[in-house]
């Protein structure tokens, strides 16, 4: 009976450990993709971090504007 309880928790730890480094690998990705992204739209085009967050702080409130308003109040 240990032995089966040994087995089961190694391949438990296992599964975790596989799920928790993809997990990294993902984020990881997703960091070097919007460090890029803020990089050369901070040298290619001028824009700052600070231009960048203002304008996703305010998709929100564009993107409410573009619906029609019927859409809204469904």
């Amino acid at each position: 009976m240990q032995i089966v309880l040994l087995i089961g928790a190694v391949i438990v730890a296992w599964l975790i450990f596989g799920w928790l480094l993809n997990v990294i690998k993902v984020s990881l990705k997703t960091a070097i993709s919007i460090a890029l992204i803020v990089l050369v739209l901070q040298f290619a085009f001028g824009i700052s971090p600070e231009k960048l967050w203002a304008e996703i702080l305010n998709l929100p409130a564009m993107i409410q504007k573009m619906l029609p308003s019927k859409l809204l109040h469904i």
